[in-house]
């Protein structure tokens, strides 16, 4: 590693790696087990990894995650224990130095193999599944709309959480299937409203919040999920410039568009496959990214960010 904290290898049991977050078993000083994640540097654009990272996006990330499950808080339980390296045991202090600011410590569930989504505007996916159906998870939408139009009412658009591969949109009543209509009721009810506050607290501050996705496990000892994974952030929501939003087209925003405007490019020009191994990126394009990530935090919080 260089710039970017691409890579971690602690000495904690059972590491997982996933596109962007490295997992570990960890047991607190309680005797409880937890859940140490790690957001790394690395970034992702259509399913692949890219041969170098943003220095600093988990930093932005973690802490963008933390401002939220304290804001929902009082309305969700969550799995967030500590945002605070030295509350892990067992770590060097040479890796806590490095992992400062891109932990958290959770608690360990099931995850529910249903990922929600809340979609407040047509767009992504919505937008194409819209162009031929009419419709978005099966729910017919009316005639007429634009891309990145704002819908009557926000959308509840489940998936299945796939291993390997895409996740695929399925109907509310093929998520019953899965986990039950009790089940299905709650995570669509916490969803819409997770979502709704979020969007009003976000639009108060310039950013539209298009659409979001969550992901809730279940404790061995409970019954009510918990909230889970990353909330709010550049990477699972869809944020907009709200003063530069026009319906009709492609929205400039916070998240990786930056990147993949300058993938399709290689793919454009026959160097690239959307295959793995990813490309690494120009400088002009991280740090124009970076930016963009920095604002986010920025304008959500209402502070700003010091990155080492």
């Amino acid at each position: 590693m260089t710039d970017a904290l691409l890579e971690t290898q602690l000495n904690l049991p059972n590491r997982r790696s996933g596109k962007v977050r490295d997992l570990y078993d960890v047991t607190l000083d309680n005797g409880d087990p937890a859940l140490l994640i790690v957001a790394t540097d690395r970034v992702s654009a259509f399913d692949v990894v890219m041969a170098n990272g943003f220095p600093g996006k988990g930093v932005v990330l973690t802490q963008i995650s933390r401002f939220w499950f304290d804001y929902f808080s009082p309305e969700v339980d969550h799995h967030l224990i500590s945002t605070d390296v030295d509350d892990v045991p067992e770590l060097s202090d040479t890796e806590r130095d490095a992992l400062r600011g891109r932990i958290m410590l959770c608690r360990k569930t099931d995850v529910v193999p249903i990922e929600c989504i809340a979609r407040g505007y047509i767009t992504g996916s919505g937008w194409k599944d819209y162009q031929r159906t009419g419709a978005v998870c099966g729910i017919v939408l009316p005639d007429g709309l634009r891309n990145s139009d704002r819908l009557p009412e926000p959308l509840f658009t489940p998936s299945t959480k796939a291993e390997t591969g895409h996740d695929e949109n399925i109907s509310f009543a093929e998520g019953v299937e899965v986990v039950g209509l009790e089940l299905m009721e709650w995570l669509r009810e916490t969803t819409l409203s997770l979502y709704a506050r979020a969007r009003d607290y976000a639009r108060a501050r310039g950013i539209i919040l298009a659409d979001t996705k969550f992901e809730f496990g279940i404790t061995a000892h409970g019954d009510t999920p918990l909230l889970i994974d990353e909330i709010f952030t550049p990477d699972s929501s869809r944020f907009w410039p709200a003063d530069q939003w026009q319906p009709g087209g492609e929205q400039p925003s916070f998240d990786k568009q930056i990147v993949r405007n300058y993938l399709e490019t290689k793919v454009s020009a026959g160097k690239w496959d959307k295959t793995p191994p990813g490309p690494e990126l120009p400088d002009d394009v991280v740090a124009r990214s970076m930016a963009r990530y920095l604002e986010a935090y920025e304008l959500l919080t209402g502070e700003s960010l010091e990155l080492g």
